[in-house]
Parts: C-alpha cells; structure tokens; sequence
C-alpha cells in the first residue's frame, strides 16, 4: 500500500512536472510568435516599384530627396571636422561638439514642425524646413570662428529635426501597405545616399585644395532645388481625413494632444527608448569612423574616400533589402536580427589588419545598422497614434537623438584621454608629434553596447505591422477606445453633413496585422 502511495506520488509530481512545462512553452511560444511570424508570399519588387501613380511617385521621391539633402548637410561636418579643426585652432573633439549641439536641438524642430503638420498639414511645413536649413548651412561656411559655427549648427539642428519626421510620414501615408516596407528602406537611405554624396563632393574639394567650406555652400544650393520639386507635391489623404474628422467631432489638436498623451504615454516612452539605441547605432558607428581612419590608422584621402563610398554602399543596400523583408517577417524580428549581425562585424570594422578588411567590415556592419534602420520609418509611423504621424514620430526619433546626441564626442574624447601605447610602454605620435588617440577600441566596445541593449529593447517591444493608414481614428477619452470611421460617419450625418472622405472601407486582408 505505501509502495502504490509512493507511486502515486511521483506521478503527480510528474504531472505537475510536465503542466509547469506545457505552461512554460507556451511563454516561450508566445513570445516567439510576438517576434517572428511564418512570412507571407512576398510580393514582387519590380511590381511595388512600378505599381505607383504620379501623386505617389512624386511625393515619395519629395521626401527622399529632402532627407538626403538634409544629410547632405548634416556629414559636412562630419567629414571636414580635421580640416575645421586646424582652420580654427582647436582639438577634432572640439569640433564634435558642433555634432553634438546639432543632434540635441534636433527634437526642438521636430517638434515645433511636426505640431503644424499636425494642425496645418505636411506640405508647406516641409518647404519652410528646407529652406531654414538650406540657408543656415550655406551661412555655416562663412563662419568666423568655432563660436559663430557651432551657433549656426544649433539653428541648423532646430531646422533639421523637421525634415525627417514629416517627410516619412508623408511618403508613408501615400504609398499602398504592401510596399510600405520596400519604400520604408528607401527612404531612410536617403540618409545614407546624402553621406555619400558628401563624401564625393568633400574629395572634389579636398583634391583641388579648396577650403572646407565649400562643401556647405554646395549642399545650401543643392538643397534649395527640393523646395521646387515640392511644389508639385499634394497634401496628404490622411491628414485631410483626421482634419475634418477633428472638425466633425468638435476637437481642438490641443485637447488631441493630452488625450494621446493621457492613454498612450508608455508607448511614447518606448519609442523615445527605442529611437535613442538606434541613434546610437547609426551615430557610434559613422560620425568619428573617417577621424578614425584618418588620424589613427593614418590613410589618406583617398583612401577615407573609398571606405566612405563602400561602406555607404552596404548601407544603402541593407536599408533596402531588410525593409523589403520587414514587411513579411516582422518589423522587431528584421531589426533584432541586424543588431546581432552587426555585433558579429565589430572586430573587423575596427580592427581589420588592411584596407581592404576595413572596407569589407565596415561595408557588412553598414549593411546591418542601416538594415535595421531601413525598418524604423514604417515601424515608428505604425506605432504612432494616428491623428499625430506627423507629430509623434519625427520628436521620438529627435528625441532619441538628443539622448545619443554625445555619441562622436564621447568616443572622440575617451579616445584622445587614452591614447596608444608602443611595445615599450611609451605613447605612439604623428607626424606634428602629438598623441594619436585610440579611437578604434572605444568605438568598438561602445558598439558592442550598443547593439545588446537595442536587442533587450526591440524584444520587449510592440508593432503594429502593416497597419492601414487611410483609416483615421481619434482618441476618445471617455470610454477609452479609438473613435473609428463608423462612428464619425454617423457623428457627420447626425450633424447634417454630406458623407465625407472619412467613411473607409474595412481594411483588406493582411493589411492591418496587430501584434
């Protein structure tokens, strides 16, 4: 009898074993499923591409031309900071600082922009924005003095925090759901197409010895030409909808703002979170990486060239290619994914023994940062409550830059306070017998960081892939839920209104997948 007792016992025990198991996989399971989600058919590229009309073509390609431009102007610090340095007298570090200030007030424009692209539409907010920075930048190349240029950085900075925010947001929500992912990478590489296209007018002016400042004047001029491309660009359907859906419902965008803000002020939170790591993803892997190359490992220009030009490349590629996919694997899935990869390569972008393992590893770990970046335009506007894409997405992302503002001057700085050591113990000098500064090691320790906590982050996160954007919804903040378009029809006909734009379709198929 204890011997049938004692196994009843250890059967229980097993069962309980096996149900605290089962229970356990289901966590797992469950988690899992949040990240990765078995893929859907891809749609053809060359049909996304093509499969657009005038309106969305030229909108989208608006948008990408303004950002671009916009880091155009941004990497002309960047990668003149040597040559600013010795004109002005002053430490490369200090020149930084000019990056720094630039990146912290960024989330000032984003937010004075992004509010009147809420209350007064896209459009002619973008065309004020790049005709501020425009000039700022072509008045940065008649600075005096350090003083005068890190001041018209900081205006610079206020200007530049629109650009990016509003233009995604309007070539977002123009473009069909299906490519939203593919258009998503392309966009964000305008990043990337500008830091290149820098880089080869910086070699043009290095290589006929004229000044630095050069290179700013040319991206004032260049940027000028996107206020007459946008000329031609309409407003956004979106906002056209939620304005007069606002106007139905009696809503002032003041008493908007605190309703969102009242029910979605955790999610606020983990998109400044998330925007902040990939800033210093992108920022700890770009900004100090010609500096490095050039006064560390003592290559040339043309050699600093060439590596920009590759790894710029890589950048463009991975954005495009990893934004394609987002939309059918996932958005965190795709972005946790190239923060692992990027990881893997941090040994040889840093310490490759040649120019040609630099190049190779800088090209693989741009083709991951900017991969996982080639996702956050469709990620971020997806996230953002609808009635404020123009608002929310553009400060979060500003945000998280004023949060990585630092990141150049930080690794120029522990770089220059521990320089590198010979065999024998003494400090390894340059030519004009200074301390050569280990930018290499900080870089890479500060990436590998880096890429952990975007991993943590991105995990515990949400999305909201592939959510339809012509659907408009308002905040209500008493019974706690999204106004839709039924009930702002009803509101309309009750009113005595004509039906208007805002009575939608249900999304298709596929199109709105909550996670």
């Amino acid at each position: 009898m204890a011997k049938e007792n004692k196994d009843l016992d250890v059967s229980s025990v097993e069962q309980i074993e096996n149900v605290q198991e089962s229970k356990t996989r289901q966590i797992l399971r469950k988690i899992k499923d949040s990240i990765y989600q078995k893929p859907e058919k891809p749609t053809n590229v060359w049909h996304l591409l093509t499969n657009l009309n005038n309106t969305q073509r030229i909108t989208f390609a608006a948008a990408f031309f303004g950002w671009t431009l916009d880091a155009f102007d941004f990497f002309s610090v960047t990668l003149t900071a040597t040559s600013i340095a010795k004109d002005f007298g002053v430490e490369p570090s200090d020149v930084t600082s000019a990056i720094t200030t630039t990146l912290m007030l960024r989330p000032i424009g984003a937010l004075i922009f992004g509010a009147l692209a809420d209350k007064y539409g896209r459009r002619w907010p973008l065309m004020i924005d790049i005709v501020l920075y425009s000039i700022i930048n072509m008045a940065s190349g008649f600075a005096p003095n350090l003083q005068t240029f890190i001041g018209l950085r900081a205006v610079f900075g206020i200007a530049m925090g629109g650009e990016w925010g509003l233009g995604a947001s309007l070539a977002l929500e123009s473009l069909p759901v299906e490519a939203r992912g593919l258009f998503s990478g392309i966009y964000q590489q305008g990043y990337a197409t500008g830091y290149l296209l820098a880089t080869v007018a910086n070699y043009g002016v290095v290589r006929n010895g004229s000044s630095w400042r050069v290179l700013f004047w040319v991206g004032a001029a260049f940027a000028l030409l996107a206020v007459i491309i946008r000329f031609w660009v309409p407003e956004s359907e979106p906002f056209e909808k939620t304005k007069e859906a606002r106007k139905i419902l009696g809503r002032s965008i003041f008493k908007e703002t605190w309703v969102v803000i009242k029910k979605h002020w955790l999610r606020l939170i983990y998109m400044v979170i998330l925007m902040a790591f990939m800033n210093f993803l992108s920022h700890g892997s770009q900004d100090l990486y010609p500096t490095f190359l050039q006064t560390q490992l003592g290559y040339d220009n043309d050699q600093k060239t060439a590596t920009s030009v590759i790894y710029n490349f890589g950048a463009i590629c991975g954005g495009t290619i990893v934004g394609y996919y987002s939309n059918y694997f996932g958005r965190r899935f795709c972005i946790a994914v190239c923060a692992i990869l990027t990881g893997a390569f941090i040994p040889l972008w840093a310490f490759g023994p040649n120019i040609q393992s630099l190049q190779f590893g800088a090209f693989a770990l741009q083709f991951f940062v900017q991969g996982a970046w080639g996702v956050i335009p469709a990620h971020i506007n997806e996230l953002a409550p609808p009635a404020f894409r123009g608002l929310m997405p553009g400060l979060a992302y500003q945000l998280g830059n004023l949060i990585s503002a630092a990141s150049s001057q930080i690794q120029a700085v522990i770089g220059e306070n521990n320089p590198i050591k010979n065999e024998d113990g003494s400090y390894r000098l340059d030519s004009d017998g200074k301390n050569i500064a280990n930018y290499g090691l900080t870089q890479a320790i500060f990436m590998g960081c880096v890429c952990a906590c975007l991993i943590i982050t991105v995990l515990v996160g949400k999305e909201e892939r592939n959510r339809d954007f012509g659907v408009v919804e308002l905040e209500d903040d008493r019974s706690g839920r999204a106004v839709g378009p039924a009930e702002i029809t009803e509101l309309s006909m009750e009113q005595g209104r004509p039906p208007t734009s805002n009575e939608e379709k249900e999304p298709r198929s596929g199109q709105s997948t909550v996670q």
